[in-house]
């Protein structure tokens, strides 16, 4: 006996069989002041008008990052500007869905003596974080634990048959990266860590 299906049911199974790929871009440069040096309070204050701060008004999002986002079916950033501001160059004016998941983990400084520039804050700042020093802010332990949802939002949809794209931030991209290959993405395109860099991730069959 030969069973037939409805046209409608044939490419629900079709679309559900198909595994859409998983494009991770870090933000554009955003338009802050990098050259003033400032001690461990002023690296604070510079911070968080870095995370109110859009892309400086010479970005220009880079030809192949157009492609993929032309190519997704779904659209993601974090809820920080310089995030938002890179996926609106890309999308096309397609719809953007932000969520907090997906921001940059926390980079409070340690209080060292001297002034430096900004990278060089953020440097240190990284390495206390990592080491344990989060001053009652998100640990690294917790940042982790996030990194596993964020993965999970992104997979939800490729696993549909959806292409999607994140513009995120350099630090939690690289806080994904281990929560993809664990569930069996492969990194098929590796464009580096800097502004407007992407990773592409596919599903190993």
């Amino acid at each position: 006996m030969t069973t037939t299906m409805a046209p409608d049911e044939t490419l629900d199974r079709r679309i559900s069989a198909r595994i859409g790929t998983i494009v991770i871009a870090r933000h554009g440069m955003p338009h802050v002041d990098r050259t003033v040096r400032i001690d461990h309070r002023g690296y604070r204050d510079w911070w968080a008008n870095y995370d109110l701060s859009g892309l400086h008004p010479d970005e220009k999002p880079p030809e192949r990052l157009l492609q993929l986002a032309e190519a997704s079916d779904v659209i993601y950033a974090s809820t920080l500007q310089r995030a938002i501001h890179t996926a609106q160059m890309v999308a096309g004016g397609r719809e953007i869905i932000t969520d907090p998941v997906f921001v940059e983990a926390p980079l409070p400084p340690p209080p060292i003596w001297g002034t430096r520039k900004p990278g060089a804050w953020g440097v240190w700042a990284r390495a206390a974080w990592m080491l344990g020093r989060h001053e009652g802010g998100e640990s690294r332990q917790e940042a982790e634990v996030r990194a596993q949802a964020a993965v999970s939002t992104l997979t939800a949809q490729a696993l549909r048959g959806q292409n999607v794209l994140l513009c995120a931030h350099g630090w939690f991209n690289r806080m994904m990266r281990p929560v993809l290959r664990r569930q069996g993405w492969r990194e098929v395109e590796d464009c580096g860590d800097y502004y407007w860099s992407h990773r592409r991730y596919e599903k190993v069959k």
